[in-house]
């Protein structure tokens, strides 16, 4: 096992995401990544594509660490509307297994105002630990 999903025994279970993980080894943190392609550019204002774009470009980062999806300890989202992510969950959580699988960090997902780029409906930093 790369971590260890801290979950307490009398809490409901969570739907796609660890309340925490213990993990030891190299640390990676990427900046904020959003629905560009590696040139810079939106090609979908669609947040399901914009969210693909986001977690594919994360997974490219890490790989320059020599880290994978399952590396992931952490992620954390910020949206422009809370609404279009909650009404866009079943594509947005086809596009997270296709591209991170079936390993869930712990998150968090917040509402910002605005993105710095204009176009960018979703942004998400990861932290992974590759295992010593």
């Amino acid at each position: 096992m790369v971590h260890e999903v801290l979950h307490p025994r009398n809490w409901k279970a969570t739907p796609g995401y660890s309340n925490g993980i213990a993990a030891t080894g190299r640390m990676v943190f990427t900046g904020g990544m959003i629905g560009w392609n590696a040139q810079q550019e939106f090609e979908s204002d669609d947040f399901v594509e914009q969210v693909r774009s986001a977690l594919s470009a994360i997974v490219a980062v890490l790989a320059e660490a020599g880290a994978r999806p399952e590396h992931l300890v952490r992620l954390t989202w910020y949206v422009t509307d809370k609404r279009e992510y909650l009404g866009a969950l079943k594509g947005v959580g086809q596009a997270y297994k296709e591209i991170i699988g079936r390993h869930y960090p712990a998150m968090a997902l917040v509402q910002v105002v605005a993105l710095v780029e204009d176009r960018a409906k979703v942004e998400i930093e990861a932290t992974a630990v590759i295992p010593a």
